[in-house]
């Protein structure tokens, strides 16, 4: 086991407990990131490096296709095949046969919800008083896919674009507020 670099076990003394928590688990994913960070950096120069990403691709389609039943958007197709497309390498994909208006958007930038799993795992390691440790050593390799990954790709963006009236009803919703107050109280006091 390597020692704890810093210690926060006095941070509560000095501060709110909350930030603390925060400072401990954003250093427990710092080597993640910086190792997220070589990667992209790498990946062009030495293609093997791509391995490295299929858990973070798995995540990322997983997302589409978890967020596409429960949407109604019925995922139709799968894949981890990675595919030249033009000039860029499409790493995987999900197609859909009931993409509509009100599950576009939810389908195509599920994927921002993979940033929870680093986060999560984080919470979890450093719940109580923590040092790095093989395992985490582990851990770090597997969540820095997730952090190039979490990202909607330009066609997921184009495809989320088709919930506009989300947009409208969000624009509105202040305006509503303002006017009527009663149809934002959901539970009478």
């Amino acid at each position: 086991m390597l020692p704890s670099l810093f210690s926060f076990h006095g941070c509560e003394a000095a501060a709110p407990a909350l930030p603390c928590r925060l400072a401990g688990m954003l250093l427990y994913l710092l080597p993640s990131a910086a190792l997220a960070f070589l990667l992209r950096l790498f990946c062009r120069q030495y293609p093997f490096l791509y391995v490295f990403g299929i858990a973070g691709t798995l995540c990322h389609e997983l997302a589409h296709f978890a967020a596409g039943l429960l949407t109604n958007a019925d995922p139709v197709g799968f894949s981890l095949v990675p595919r030249r497309r033009g000039k860029v390498w499409e790493l995987g994909s999900v197609t859909f046969a009931n993409l509509r208006w009100y599950n576009a958007a939810p389908a195509a930038l599920a994927p921002l919800l993979v940033l929870l799993v680093p986060f999560a795992v984080a919470w979890w390691r450093t719940r109580a008083p923590w040092t790095f440790g093989a395992a985490d050593l582990a851990l770090t390799v597997l969540l820095a896919p997730q952090f190039l990954s979490f990202w909607p790709s330009s066609v997921d963006w184009r495809l989320a674009l088709r919930s506009w009236p989300y947009l409208v009803l969000l624009a509105a919703a202040p305006v509503l507020y303002a006017q009527y107050p009663q149809l934002f109280q959901f539970v009478k006091a």
